[in-house]
């Protein structure tokens, strides 16, 4: 059981971008605003099935809700300064209907945004059995 699991919410700040490891599986990864007030970015990256399906469907101002684990990274910035970032390694990926993307239909007033689910998770690791809680 992992205790970095994270669940967030933004816009797409920056296209997906897909790649390749040396073993052909792909990997997508986009900058995510998860803020309304100030800018405040969080890398999400996607594996395998989930990548090759943000890549078609996810798009730069899109409402996303990401569920993965939290890590941190350390890059280098274009000056060669080290900068340490914040990360999501997404197994779950849901695209909030009512985005920019799918702006061509006007969503309804007041209507609770809909949602489209990208990835299956398996929460069986979650589960606690009773003779493990410690109180």
């Amino acid at each position: 059981m992992s205790l970095a699991k994270a669940v967030i919410s933004g816009t797409v700040y920056r296209a997906p971008e897909k790649r390749f490891t040396s073993n052909n599986v792909p990997i997508s990864a986009f900058a995510m605003n998860i803020s309304d007030t100030e800018e405040t970015l969080v890398r999400v990256i996607a594996k395998g099935n989930l990548a090759a399906t943000v890549e078609e469907t996810i798009q730069k101002g899109d409402r996303v809700v990401v569920e993965g684990r939290l890590q941190n990274n350390t890059v280098k910035n274009e000056d060669g300064s080290e900068k340490r970032i914040v990360e999501i390694d997404a197994y779950a990926m849901e695209k909030l209907a009512g985005s920019s993307s799918s702006a061509s239909a006007p969503a309804a007033k007041n209507s609770p945004d809909t949602l489209v689910q990208f990835g299956q998770t398996d929460f069986s690791d979650d589960l606690i059995g009773e003779d493990e809680i410690p109180f």
